[in-house]
């Protein structure tokens, strides 16, 4: 359907845009930004008055649920979420039931996705069999089957030797690999190692148990030569060693969650198990560093780290609850409210949650707004408060420290292809 969205302003950090302009869509791809041709007729036409008008977000950090949860319909509910948060692409870790290990398993993950036809998914394929740290997988049938990188998801790798041969594997053949740096002796607790943990009597998670991976996967980076991205940073230390080693000019990236930027390990409060989270929340000197190190390119992307936890595994003692929070429909409204409160800018907000993930993924069609590309866009509404208020939210994980939150900020339309999937 030939689209015209009027008076908006368009922003893409790809290409460095920001004016208001007229863009045209036709065939799924966007066909002009300004000047209309003359013989476009618009089938529909979507007034942005006062709105921007963005790239489709790109999520590197988004659970599913399936293969898994199949009878509770669990992947419609996401697809739902990602699209009224106007996130347009999806990338998921492997960590289903059953795991991502095999070419099957990943083809009919992506032929559901794709009959849905809202976000774009990008799988990525365990690293070993079943997680368990010991095989590993067939990464080239993986590749072909579509996964884009490979990973453990959050579970560690005990054996050295085997990740050095993981890593050397994928760097002969041009693999990633996804590496959340958390070490499996030192990351056994729920909370932070720290004052606040100690009060509460909870087992401490130590910025150790981040630091020593990382210094383990930059040794074997440099033995190696693998490219890395490394998932949800979470303390001052860590991007102390990934701005050294990317001034090395090692091949490696990383992201960090809405949860980590955002949060300290005070809004646990009295035991509040919506910020069980995994990496746990920790001091506010973390995440100042944090938001500066995302600021300034260190930290490449912001990612929702979207989890969905069931009801039951969330109403229990904080130190027995599963771990996680939803995030996708959360993504947008805190990737602005960074961009302000850190002074990094609009463009640089709209750029860690678009263009910069999907250089990260090679996602050619994703991540910016030009003559050409793919019309996967959102129209947001910047000045918009809303309240997180749970049992609104279109996943079915209701579960998230930001509930009762007054955002600003959200989606108002969403394409993917050209094709509205909200709004």
């Amino acid at each position: 359907m030939r689209t015209l969205i009027i008076n908006g302003r368009v922003v893409d950090p790809a290409t460095g845009l920001d004016k208001q302009a007229d863009v045209a869509i036709a065939d799924g791809k966007v066909l002009a930004i300004g000047s209309t041709p003359g013989d476009f007729g618009a089938e529909r036409t979507l007034d942005a008055q006062g709105c921007l008008v963005v790239p489709g977000l790109v999520d590197l950090a988004a659970r599913l649920r399936e293969p898994g949860y199949e009878h509770e319909r669990m992947l419609q509910s996401e697809m739902a979420a990602a699209a009224a948060g106007g996130v347009t692409s999806l990338v998921c870790p492997p960590d289903t039931d059953p795991v991502l290990d095999e070419p099957g398993l990943v083809e009919m993950l992506k032929f559901r996705a794709e009959k849905m036809r809202s976000a774009r998914l990008f799988p990525l394929g365990a690293l070993t069999r079943g997680l368990k740290g010991e095989v590993l997988t067939e990464m080239a049938e993986l590749t072909e089957a579509g996964c884009i990188g490979f990973s453990q998801a959050d579970v560690p790798l005990h054996n050295t030797q085997v990740l050095q041969r993981a890593l050397l594997y994928a760097s002969t053949f041009g693999y990633t690999v996804w590496l959340r740096p958390q070490d499996r002796d030192l990351g056994q607790g729920v909370a932070a190692s720290g004052p606040l943990a100690t009060r509460l009597g909870l087992s401490g998670i130590p910025v150790a148990a981040e630091t020593i991976a990382l210094f383990t996967i930059i040794e074997l980076m440099r033995a190696t030569g693998a490219r890395v991205h490394l998932c949800r940073l979470s303390s001052a230390a860590g991007v102390a060693l990934v701005r050294t080693a990317k001034a090395e000019g090692l091949p490696l990236s990383c992201d960090v969650s809405i949860n980590s930027l955002h949060l300290a390990d005070t809004d646990i409060g009295y035991f509040d198990s919506r910020a069980r989270l995994n990496p746990p929340l920790r001091q506010q000197r973390d995440r100042e560093a944090l938001s500066a190190a995302l600021a300034d390119g260190t930290i490449d992307a912001l990612v929702s780290d979207h989890t969905p936890v069931e009801a039951d595994a969330k109403t229990l003692p904080f130190a027995e609850s599963e771990p996680g929070a939803t995030g996708l429909e959360l993504l947008l409204p805190l990737a602005l409210q960074w961009g302000e409160q850190s002074g990094a800018g609009l463009a640089r907000a709209i750029e860690v949650v678009s263009a910069a993930p999907a250089r990260l993924i090679g996602a050619a069609e994703a991540g910016r707004l030009a003559p050409g590309a793919a019309a996967d866009l959102c129209v947001v509404d910047p000045t918009l408060e809303w309240q997180v208020l749970p049992e609104a939210l279109r996943s079915q994980g209701k579960h998230t420290p930001f509930g009762g939150y007054a955002l600003l900020g959200k989606a108002r339309h969403t394409m993917v292809g050209g094709r509205l999937v909200h709004g």
